[in-house]
Parts: C-alpha cells; sequence; structure tokens
C-alpha cells in the first residue's frame, strides 16, 4: 500500500490517530497495521477452513451444489424419491454393463434430465456413478466419511459399479462397438 502511495505521490494523513506516510514513524506504523491485518484475514481464513473441515468429518452438509436425488433442507441432505429411482437405475444399468454412451442415449430417450432440467450427458454420468454422497458419505479433501444423509445405493450396487469402471474405457468402449453391425468392419484401415 505504502508503495502504491509513493507511485502516485501521495500521503495518507489521519487527523484521528496521528500518523501520515510521509515521516518514517508513520510508514512504520501504517506497516504494523497492514500486518496485523493480514495476520488476521488469514487466521480467520484458517478457522473457517477448520470449522469447515470439522463439520465435514462430522458428516454435515456444507452448502454446495446438491445432487441428482437429494435437496438440501436445514442444512441436510433430503432424498426426493423421484430422482433417487433416477439415479439407483442409473447405477443398476451400468453395473449390468449397458455402456455409457448407450446408457445416455436411452436416459435422453426416457426424457431423464439433471435438476438444472438439462438432458444427462457422459460427463455428468461418470460424476454420478463416481459421487460418494449416493453411499452416504461426506467427502472432504479426498476423504470419506460417514454422512448425516441417507444413501441412494447400497454398497454392493456402488461396488459394482466400480468394478466396472475400472476395467480400460477403450475395452468397454470395443465391447458396445462389436455389438453394433459395421458392414465394412474389418475391411478399411
Amino acid at each position: 500500500m505504502v508503495e502504491i502511495f509513493d507511485c502516485w505521490n501521495v500521503s495518507f494523513v489521519s487527523v484521528t490517530q496521528q500518523f501520515n506516510t510521509t515521516t518514517s514513524m508513520g510508514r512504520l506504523t501504517l506497516n504494523v497495521l497492514l500486518s496485523f491485518a493480514q495476520f488476521e484475514r488469514e487466521v480467520t481464513g484458517e478457522r473457517i477452513r477448520d470449522k469447515f473441515a470439522a463439520s465435514r468429518k462430522k458428516g454435515m452438509w456444507m452448502g454446495g451444489f446438491v445432487p441428482l436425488g437429494y435437496e438440501a433442507k436445514d442444512r441436510k441432505l433430503v432424498i426426493i424419491e423421484k430422482e433417487a429411482d433416477l439415479v439407483r437405475s442409473i447405477f443398476r444399468r451400468f453395473a449390468r454393463g449397458k455402456p455409457a454412451t448407450d446408457l445416455v442415449r436411452t436416459l435422453g430417450q426416457e426424457g431423464a434430465r439433471t435438476k438444472s432440467g438439462k438432458p444427462i450427458e457422459k460427463g455428468m454420468l461418470y460424476r454420478i456413478l463416481s459421487n460418494r454422497v449416493y453411499l452416504g458419505e461426506a467427502v472432504h479433501k479426498g476423504m470419506a466419511y460417514p454422512g448425516e444423509h441417507k444413501a441412494i445405493v447400497d454398497r454392493r450396487l456402488w461396488e459394482a459399479v466400480h468394478a466396472v469402471l475400472k476395467e480400460s474405457p477403450r475395452k468397454r468402449a470395443n465391447i458396445a462397438r462389436a455389438q453394433t453391425p459395421a458392414l465394412l468392419k474389418g475391411l478399411i484401415f
């Protein structure tokens, strides 16, 4: 701040506090005040981060994007059954080996939508399949904690989906392509 004042050849004079940035004592006082202000800002930030982390470890919903299948009420996630049925259906279909592209197409034909009313795309599909909130967990900085909300999918279904996801995406795509009749398949390279 003092450097900005110097660049513009201005000084700060306080009538009530009795300091002036044109004197060395005034600059020292201003720098001390600025240092304490920065310290207080950093301490406040640390307190907020610590409080947020402690709340997440308790499984509390701390705001943000509310996942499909839930709504936020009184700082808690509450299941919306119609959306939860859609989420369960997505998990079950994917666990059975339905390719993501086909699943997205099927969901579009069925009129499935996100919370914002948009059709479910492949990126959204993978975000749904990897969101641990659906297991009833709260995640903070990569660590999962038991959440205060109810799970939409059970652990067995979650693990079945993630076993499929562990397979190479190319291998899964090749399986889907193999089921598609292609007239010139293997003839053109």
